[in-house]
């Protein structure tokens, strides 16, 4: 999953004849999963269609201040599209739209839409190499970057003008990389690495029966995406489950017992700077695994139980610079059972589920959790979506590492 994912990109096309390029990063960005509105100076119509862009972004494309249509009018707010945006490229940047961007002109619907954008705007230049080094063109970029925009320097290649050099805009999909790694080292677990469990584990009985939990995974799945939307590197540990995530920046190690998870999770422990223990990994194994099926052949059957590794309390004994969170489940005496596991396990933040909560634990959307710290400080939240409590618990993380 992108980084661009649900944003919204506001694209700005300008009159140069790479152009032609913008139908291929509009399809780029849709890739990823962003949704896209194009804005045109009328001169850039000449070098792409507004239909064709208008195709492949799925929305209208604007390029007047107003649309004639039968006897009415319609407005074309800039200021609308300049607060729809949560970020706004301009590619095509020519020349002469650079500077009328740092000086403040404003005679066209992308220009007036530029100046009132309230996001990040990257601008990617496209013009001839002389028209790329002239002291005019450099100082208007400077001026951009003081401004807080962001330049998307070009590529050297060959020229529309056939001379070889500095000037020609960037390949499309350099640019949403660009963007992509911009946003992401931005984002406040830039270079941090997150450890994330998932899901149950399985403890085998016999070669077709096991031992195991209804926990679906999706509180630990929904963790891992924040963490990604927040700019990490994220190990995902996961137990058996149908969840999905598609995201570049997780990678996802599948695992079925609470043995193989302990041996996973030590492989990446001493490198972590968040670990955050959402599995719900079994307490008891078979003490003694049947190479066969076993058969039904008595009244009853007594399976004798031998204790799993405690993988928290480990990472906690190991602890040194990582900040450690766990979870509890609790049916009675939750917030007692839950600090004295904090304590005991040496954890920084324990996250608590009670089974009294409707809508909370195992195979559901939703989840109701309190927080404690090792100071043994409660932040109690409200029934919510789960993706809303990732969010909830990672920004009580942050404000820790931060004080």
């Amino acid at each position: 999953m992108s980084v661009l994912s649900g944003k919204n990109i506001l694209l700005g096309v300008t009159a140069g004849i790479a152009a032609y390029k913008t139908a291929h990063l509009v399809r780029l960005f849709i890739k990823a999963g962003a949704n896209v509105k194009v804005v045109m100076t009328p001169a850039s119509k000449d070098f792409v269609t507004p239909l064709t862009l208008s195709t492949l972004s799925k929305n209208p494309v604007y390029s007047t201040f107003f649309d004639e249509k039968e006897d009415n009018e319609q407005w074309n707010s800039h200021v609308e599209l300049g607060l729809w945006a949560d970020y706004m490229l301009i590619a095509p940047a020519t020349a002469n739209t650079l500077s009328k961007m740092a000086n403040g002109v404003c005679n066209n619907l992308l220009l007036a839409t530029y100046l009132s954008a309230k996001c990040k705007v990257y601008f990617a230049p496209a013009m001839d190499l002389d028209m790329y080094q002239h002291p005019t063109t450099k100082q208007s970029i400077t001026k951009l970057q003081s401004y807080g925009n962001v330049f998307i320097p070009p590529s050297s290649g060959e020229l529309a003008s056939g001379l070889v050099g500095e000037g020609r805009m960037e390949e499309p999909e350099n640019i949403v990389k660009f963007i992509e790694n911009n946003i992401i080292s931005g984002l406040p677990l830039y270079r941090k690495k997150v450890l994330i469990t998932a899901g149950p584990t399985y403890e085998a009985i016999d070669p077709v029966r096991f031992i195991g939990n209804h926990s679906s995974g999706k509180m630990g799945f929904e963790l891992a995406k924040e963490a990604a939307n927040l700019g990490a590197e994220v190990t995902l540990i996961a137990g058996p489950s149908s969840e999905k995530i598609p995201s570049s920046q997780v990678a996802r190690i599948d695992v079925v017992s609470a043995e193989e998870m302990y041996n996973e999770i030590h492989k990446f422990y001493s490198e972590t700077d968040i670990a955050i223990l959402s599995a719900a990994v079994a307490d008891y194994k078979p003490k003694e695994v049947a190479n066969q099926k076993i058969k039904k052949q008595t009244d009853s059957i007594s399976i004798e139980l031998v204790k799993t590794k405690d993988i928290l309390a480990s990472l906690g004994a190991q602890k040194t610079t990582q900040f450690l969170v766990g979870f509890a489940l609790e049916t009675t005496n939750e917030i007692e059972n839950a600090t004295e596991k904090l304590i005991r396990k040496n954890l920084d933040l324990i996250v608590l589920n009670s089974l009294q909560d409707k809508g909370a634990g195992f195979k559901s959307e939703t989840n109701k959790v309190t927080i404690i710290d090792k100071s043994k400080k409660k932040s109690e939240f409200s029934l919510k979506s789960k993706a809303d409590v990732a969010k909830d618990i990672f920004n009580e993380i942050l404000n820790r590492i931060h004080e």
